[in-house]
């Protein structure tokens, strides 16, 4: 029985991270939900000084990271893509603005924070047995 209920909590952290982080990667993808589309976010990764290689890296992860981890397929990569990612954003973008995410200076690490420990819990444990590739297959889940 216990193991039936963990394995619906990682179905549901699983369908959760990844519907989130879907979504913020179709608002830099797609435009969508309010986003800015590419060009607007490569521009801002630009102002923190990065890349925009590294700007379309993070589109990807979570774009597409979002879809795999709610399918459990690649869902410990999908995780770690999120946690770093996450972990970045947090240092060089939210953390100036302290710690809660409806701060006066703009949205602090509070939200990233969450997310970063989710993906990273996930990480950990793998997608547990809801997923499409469950434990049969290691490596592709």
């Amino acid at each position: 029985m216990k193991s039936s209920l963990n394995d619906l909590a990682l179905l549901l952290l699983r369908l959760g991270l990844g519907a989130v982080m879907w979504a913020h990667g179709a608002q830099k993808l797609l435009g969508l939900f309010g986003g800015h589309g590419p060009q607007g976010f490569v521009r801002l990764v630009g102002t923190l000084g990065m890349p925009a290689s590294m700007a379309w890296l993070v589109i990807a992860v979570e774009f597409f990271g979002g879809i795999a981890i709610a399918l459990g397929v690649l869902s410990r990569l999908a995780a770690l893509g999120f946690t770093v990612t996450m972990a970045v954003g947090i240092v060089k973008l939210h953390w100036a603005n302290g710690f809660f995410m409806n701060g006066p200076g703009g949205p602090g690490y509070e939200y990233p924070l969450l997310l970063a420990v989710v993906a990273f819990v996930l990480l950990l444990t793998g997608p547990g047995r809801y997923a499409l590739f469950g434990r049969t297959q290691k490596l592709l889940a």
